[in-house]
């Protein structure tokens, strides 16, 4: 996501954020580079990409991601067009994927025909790098991967897994990474599951601002935290856990 010195390279990554619903948007990208975090600025609609790009445009830490938010395609399935037009210029595409929580399972059909058109177009261009939502959708958001994006023609990253170990497996198979987050070690389910990934496989999130920590909303910066967590999970030290982290996204990034 950077191209780094010495003096300027990350030193921790939050591969999932909501940048732009902060109030303090610009000032939390100037944020990201004083503490020198690579971070992925996920949007939720198309219309959002282009000033979410303006105000990173000159950020050595902060990339912008051209999304269309699964839990927004009832209403905004008609911003497709508006996602295509301006793929050939995104590097990164998120948040993408399907939601079949009690709330979006009406907008299910929609949300599949958006997200297999947008899998389909990645493949076409090549190159992109995607961070999936899949909320109780593990096994179909795996599927369409499956079916429309070889894994020499795009990356995934699913973001905030919650699937089942054989899920696990499947997206591990298929040459997924994922992203962790604090909320997902709080579950033994899922200490356990994320305690049996590939290590290689691991990036750190925040999915701020929407986990809080003390009724305060997570930075980018806070995932240091998150590190440390994982390395306990992991029986790393959090020197060793960063580190990791830092060579996974470069891996991810260079493919």
């Amino acid at each position: 996501m950077t191209t780094p010195s010495k003096q300027s390279a990350p030193r921790w990554v939050d591969f999932h954020c909501h940048v732009d619903l902060y109030k303090e948007h610009a000032a939390l990208i100037a944020e990201c580079d004083r503490e020198r975090v690579a971070t992925l600025a996920v949007t939720t609609t198309p219309k959002a990409w282009p000033r979410n790009r303006e105000l990173a445009s000159k950020s050595a830490h902060v990339r912008i991601a051209l999304g269309l938010h699964p839990q927004l395609v009832a209403e905004r399935e008609n911003e497709l067009p508006i996602f295509e037009r301006y793929l050939p210029d995104a590097r990164y595409v998120g948040e993408i994927g399907l939601d079949a929580g009690p709330r979006f399972y009406r907008s299910f059909p929609a949300q599949e025909r958006v997200f297999e058109r947008v899998l389909r177009a990645c493949a076409e261009q090549g190159g992109k790098i995607l961070t999936v939502h899949s909320v109780r959708a593990v096994s179909k958001v795996l599927n369409h991967i499956e079916g429309a994006l070889p894994p020499d023609r795009g990356r995934v990253v699913l973001h905030w897994f919650t699937g089942t170990p054989a899920e696990a497996r499947r997206a591990v198979a298929l040459g997924c990474y994922f992203s962790i987050n604090g909320e997902m070690l709080r579950s033994p389910k899922h200490r356990q599951l994320v305690g049996d990934l590939p290590l290689e496989r691991l990036l750190t999130e925040t999915d701020g601002p929407f986990v809080q920590s003390e009724g305060h909303p997570l930075r980018p910066r806070d995932v240091v935290t998150t590190v440390a967590e994982l390395a306990a999970a992991r029986n790393l030290s959090p020197t060793a856990m960063g580190d990791t982290i830092l060579q996974n996204l470069k891996q991810l990034v260079s493919a």
